[in-house]
């Protein structure tokens, strides 16, 4: 069997699986899931619709015999899962050894970062778009606090989960006035623990997820502009991409105290090599991050489905996969209606 068994239409592996743990969030951030649409008594996903720990292992076990090496456990926030560390140690002993990863907001990191730790989860990056208190109350819909993310960061170093990848949507009249700030902040961090890699940045353009987060185009900061602002200040040298399909754009400071990335899915597409395919809390795979639908896999597997059948499903999925959103929004007449809320499948 090649490494990759499964190629779509436009042959690109899949290697890349993102498994959406809840739909819940804590946080109201506006890109994502805006106060607006997603109130308090939002009727969210009940838990006996969600996979249970052992079929997210089986389904994932699947997925890494068709070649995927890279497994990261999202959200909604996956803090807010109860047995979320059960589901990273099961994870943790597939067989095939995948990395194991998850992306949060942090205001529950300094809590469960150890445990995680503990259970087999080896990298972690927060979300955290702001420094200012003010700036990140706003920008987390007004439920969250800049201290508890800040201590949350430094406990997943301290449980050896470091590189911590740090992310930060960039919005134009929003928080371009943070991005220094988090740099400084951040290089400094570096600088004190003596490890150039200890916090890494990345900044991400806004992008159009979902229906409900009012995108405009206006509201983009490209990244080359981004990058032209930061090298006003810092020497920045250009690093390779570590291996295909990796989204980050990355450099490094030349005086050695860190890295950045930049993630420009609006002004430079990377379609082209997108290996990632995405699993819903409630069992449905996605091959795209701006999807209208996905295959209920959730179904077949509680109906008795065996492994084989399921590979076959998986399979089809993903040999039929021609999406290029990020590319076909260049033209708007190509760009679908429906999309699927990233809330329900990770950034």
């Amino acid at each position: 069997m090649h490494e990759f068994a499964a190629l779509d239409r436009l042959q690109r592996p899949l290697a890349d699986l993102r498994i959406s743990v809840i739909d819940r969030c804590n946080f109201r951030c506006p890109y994502c899931m805006p106060e607006e649409s997603y109130p308090r008594d939002h009727a969210f996903m009940g838990a006996s619709s969600r996979l249970t720990v052992n079929e997210i292992a089986r389904l994932a076990a699947i997925f890494c015999g068709l070649g995927v090496r890279k497994l990261r456990l999202t959200g909604g926030e996956p803090l807010l899962r109860k047995d979320l560390a059960e589901i990273v140690a099961a994870l943790s002993q597939l067989p095939t050894e995948p990395d194991l990863a998850l992306t949060t907001n942090g205001s529950l990191l300094e809590k469960f970062a150890a445990p995680l730790a503990q259970a087999g989860l080896q990298r972690i990056t927060v979300s955290l778009d702001a420094l200012d208190p003010v700036v990140f109350a706003a920008m987390s819909g007004g439920r969250g606090e800049i201290g508890p993310v800040l201590a949350g960061i430094d406990a997943a170093v301290t449980a050896g989960l470091s590189p911590v990848k740090i992310n930060c949507v960039v919005q134009r009249g929003v928080n371009e006035d943070q991005l220094m700030p988090l740099i400084e902040y951040f290089r400094a961090r570096n600088a004190a623990a003596g490890d150039s890699d200890r916090y890494s940045l990345r900044f991400i353009e806004y992008m159009d997820v979902g229906t409900c987060n009012r995108w405009k185009r206006s509201a983009v900061v490209p990244s080359a502009q981004v990058l032209a602002k930061i090298r006003e200040q810092y020497a920045l040298e250009a690093v390779e991409a570590a291996y295909r399909g990796e989204v980050a754009v990355r450099y490094r400071f030349a005086d050695g105290r860190g890295e950045l990335g930049f993630i420009s899915s609006v002004s430079q597409p990377f379609c082209g090599d997108c290996t990632r395919a995405r699993l819903s809390a409630d069992g449905r795979l996605y091959t795209c991050l701006f999807a209208g639908q996905g295959q209920d896999l959730r179904t077949p597997l509680r109906a008795g489905a065996d492994d084989a059948q399921l590979r076959a499903a998986i399979l089809s999925v993903w040999r039929a996969r021609a999406d290029r959103y990020s590319e076909a929004r260049l033209d708007d007449a190509q760009r679908p209606g429906a999309r699927v809320e990233m809330y329900r499948i990770g950034g």
